[in-house]
């Protein structure tokens, strides 16, 4: 076998102990790692509490026969000492999302609330208390309380001179209604061809001074 070089061997000394110095710089640093921990700042400080202000909570009924209430602001009970509604502050209109009906198309009935006295006041304004009723002429075609299920009150303050709308409107199938037909299906239609009719409302207690007129075709 050959004998190698000095050469070679000065390679491989300087080899390993370029090794060595490495292994013992990686040891140093690691350990000042362990000691100092420099990320401890980042993971062990304790979060400061945060606190975000909220407001008084709004009413959320939603009367089962398909009309929302109205919702003029927070209920009675946020708002002690404000007396109830009266008479002669307040105004109720039917509110219908079209003057005149084409065949097949039913008319959405809603109801505005107005309170024209000069201080806030609480009125009933759940399903409980709100009638729709559908004439022409002295005769009676539907009443929404005919076939209302689970009626719900909601007391609630209407500011002085607000006026609310319901959101969610009453749907006229335009049929006749009764109390003793609520579950047939082939009750008797309105008749149409130009038809007119006239929607009457009350809410809590209060009925509208009008009613509003609607065609049917």
């Amino acid at each position: 076998m050959p004998r190698q070089s000095a050469a070679v061997y000065r390679r491989r000394r300087i080899v390993a102990l370029i090794g060595l110095i490495l292994f013992i710089a990686f040891v140093g640093v690691s350990a000042w790692l362990l000691i100092t921990r420099p990320w401890a700042a980042a993971t062990d400080a304790t979060p400061v509490p945060t606190s975000t202000p909220t407001g008084k909570p709004t009413p959320n009924t939603t009367p089962t026969d398909g009309a929302e209430s109205p919702s003029p602001g927070p209920s009675a009970e946020e708002t002690p000492g404000v007396v109830a509604c009266e008479a002669g502050d307040i105004t109720v209109a039917a509110v219908t999302d079209a003057d005149s009906y084409a065949a097949g198309v039913l008319p959405n009935l809603s109801i505005s609330l107005t309170n024209n006295g000069a201080t806030d006041c609480t009125i009933d304004v759940g399903s409980t208390t709100q009638v729709f009723t559908v004439s022409s002429g002295a005769d009676v075609w539907w009443r929404s309380t005919d076939c209302q299920e689970n009626p719900s009150s909601m007391i609630a303050t209407l500011a002085a001179g607000a006026t609310v709308t319901s959101k969610v409107p009453v749907v006229w199938d335009r049929t006749r209604s009764s109390v003793e037909t609520c579950a047939q299906e082939n009750r008797p239609r309105a008749p149409g061809g130009g038809s007119s009719y006239h929607v009457a409302v009350e809410i809590g207690g209060f009925a509208g001074a009008t009613t509003k007129q609607i065609l049917l075709y």
